[in-house]
C-alpha cells in the first residue's frame, strides 16, 4: 500500500522492511526530514497497514499533515495497483512531449534509435536549439521510469550544445518510438525474493568523435529494476579490458 502526503516539493520512497532497527532508523529519517523543512512531500509504502497507518498518526500528531490516500498519480508519474505489485507509467508526460513537438500524430517506431551511430556530422545547426534543449530535457525525466530510452537519451545530451538536423532527426525518432509505447512503464513486483543483483556493460571507444567508451548498469533488486545508468566514460580507455 502507498499513500500520498502533502507538503509542498520534492519526494522520498519509504520501504518497511522486517527488523525493528531499521523501522526506527526510518522513523527517525523522516522525522528529520519533515523537521529541518527538507521535504514537503512524502510517500509511505508498507505490505503492512497498520504499521503504515500508526506511522501516519504519529506524524499527524506533531506536523501540519494532509493524507491523500493511496497514491495514483504523483509528479507526472501514473501508479496503478496490479496483482503483483505497482506500475509506474508517464503516459500523460510523454503525450505532452508530444505536443510539444508537434508529433502527436507520428508514426510509431519500434525501436528508439537506427543501428547507424549518431556523431558529429557537418550538417546544418538546427534552427531552434531551445526546442532541442527543452525536448531532451524532458526524456531526461521519463528515464524515472523507462530504462528502454536511457542510453539514447543520453547519447542526445551530449549535442546541447550545437545540436544539428541529424541530432533532431534522432529525438524524433525517440519521439517516434514513445508515441508507440506509451503505456510502457516500470513494474515494481511484490515477491519474497530480495536478492540484489546487476548487469553492466561497456563498449570500447564506440565514439568516434572523441573515441572514449560508453558504460552502463542495471542494478535489480528481487527482480525489480531500481537503479540504472548509461554514461560516457570520462577517459580513453586503451583497451576493450580497461573500458
Amino acid at each position: 500500500m502507498v499513500h500520498s502526503s502533502e507538503w509542498l516539493s520534492a519526494f522520498y520512497w519509504l520501504s518497511w522492511f522486517q527488523g525493528w532497527h531499521l523501522r526506527i532508523y526510518l522513523v527517525y529519517w523522516c522525522w528529520y526530514l519533515l523537521s529541518s523543512g527538507l521535504c514537503w512531500d512524502i510517500l509511505l509504502t508498507s505490505s503492512n497497514s497498520i504499521i503504515l497507518h500508526r506511522l501516519i498518526q504519529l506524524l499527524s500528531s506533531e506536523f501540519k499533515f494532509r493524507d491523500l490516500g493511496v497514491v495514483h498519480y504523483f509528479l507526472g508519474i501514473e501508479v496503478q495497483s496490479t496483482a503483483m505489485g505497482l506500475m509506474l507509467r508517464q503516459h500523460k508526460y510523454i503525450l505532452n512531449i508530444l505536443t510539444r513537438a508537434g508529433m502527436t500524430s507520428c508514426k510509431p517506431v519500434d525501436t528508439p534509435i537506427s543501428t547507424s551511430k549518431v556523431t558529429i556530422m557537418p550538417d546544418p545547426l538546427f534552427s531552434n536549439p531551445t526546442q532541442f534543449r527543452q525536448i531532451v530535457g524532458a526524456l531526461q525525466y521519463l528515464t524515472f521510469t523507462r530504462p528502454d530510452i536511457c542510453f539514447v537519451v543520453n547519447r542526445v545530451c551530449q549535442f546541447m550544445h550545437a545540436p544539428t538536423d541529424s541530432h533532431w532527426g534522432v529525438v524524433k525518432r525517440i519521439l517516434c518510438y514513445l508515441r508507440g509505447s506509451t503505456t510502457y512503464g516500470l513494474h515494481i513486483t511484490r515477491n519474497s525474493f530480495f536478492d540484489l543483483h546487476g548487469f553492466t556493460d561497456a563498449d570500447w571507444t564506440s565514439s568516434t568523435d572523441d573515441h572514449e567508451s560508453t558504460g552502463r548498469y542495471l542494478v535489480f533488486f528481487g527482480q525489480t529494476p531500481i537503479s540504472w545508468k548509461s554514461s560516457k566514460q570520462r577517459t580513453v580507455a586503451r583497451s576493450s579490458t580497461e573500458a
